[in-house]
């Protein structure tokens, strides 16, 4: 983390209706260094993609934006950025526990239940990124969630313990920068291969839906766009798939 600015912003804040909004706001007005931080105990308007919820006891998780200036990286190939977070926190957590996957695009999860989740905002100009607001919310201490929430779990409920929140974030933001360092040096293909390692389902053929309905395959790769490709069981069809376009069936 040595090439960050001694004068980035780390702002620190009881409640906010969002921090990644609140760091975009802060981005037109005041333009802070790289690295600059944006963290609250309790959202009242956290998101998910696509504009799903995110929901967060009042100072139990680890919930944070990060800005970044990736001016190195062309906007068509963005989906890097999202490569790198989902690693870092799961290269951070497998300190702490085993079976830490990444569910495409960049949930995080633990075995088959969800521990984090990433929300990436890119301000694009022309074919480039001129800022990028990375919203993390990792389930850290909370050991009851809300009946509707499909399948989520904390650290806390993992190992039994509770977590100083403080430490965490350092924990990440020491792996993120190793591979934001990896991404200048235009490591790549690195990158790619290690997040193909670490996916969720990966290696074998499982149940998927789409708009036309359930169907078996195998996940065959990630395009730099963020697309995932996946390879039918039935027709041996290749299929291509932006977000919220195929989700994984049980």
């Amino acid at each position: 983390m040595e090439q960050l600015s001694d004068k980035r912003r780390i702002i620190r804040m009881e409640e906010i209706d969002s921090t990644n909004r609140y760091l975009k706001q802060l981005v037109r007005e005041e333009r802070p260094d790289e690295g600059s931080l944006v963290i609250a105990d309790y959202q009242t308007g956290g998101r998910g993609q696509m504009g799903s919820n995110w929901y967060s006891a009042r100072g139990d998780n680890l919930l944070f934006s990060l800005l970044l200036y990736p001016h190195h990286l062309p906007a068509n190939e963005s989906f890097f950025l999202s490569r790198i977070a989902s690693l870092a926190l799961k290269n951070m957590l497998d300190s702490f526990t085993d079976d830490i996957r990444i569910k495409w695009p960049n949930d995080i999860y633990w075995k088959d239940k969800k521990i984090a989740g990433i929300l990436i905002e890119n301000d694009i100009q022309g074919k480039e990124i001129d800022n990028t607001v990375i919203g993390i919310g990792l389930n850290v201490n909370q050991q009851i969630f809300p009946h509707d929430l499909p399948n989520p779990v904390s650290m806390r409920q993992i190992t039994g313990t509770l977590h100083d929140r403080e430490h965490l974030l350092n924990l990440f933001l020491h792996e993120f920068f190793l591979l934001y360092r990896d991404l200048q040096d235009d490591l790549r293909t690195v990158i790619e291969d290690e997040y193909m390692l670490d996916l969720y389902r990966v290696n074998d053929y499982y149940w998927f839906e789409d708009q036309e309905g359930r169907f078996k395959a195998k996940i065959e790769g990630v395009l730099p766009s963020g697309h995932l490709v996946l390879r039918t069981l039935e027709s041996n069809e290749v299929r291509k798939y932006a977000f919220k376009e195929v989700s994984f069936a049980d």
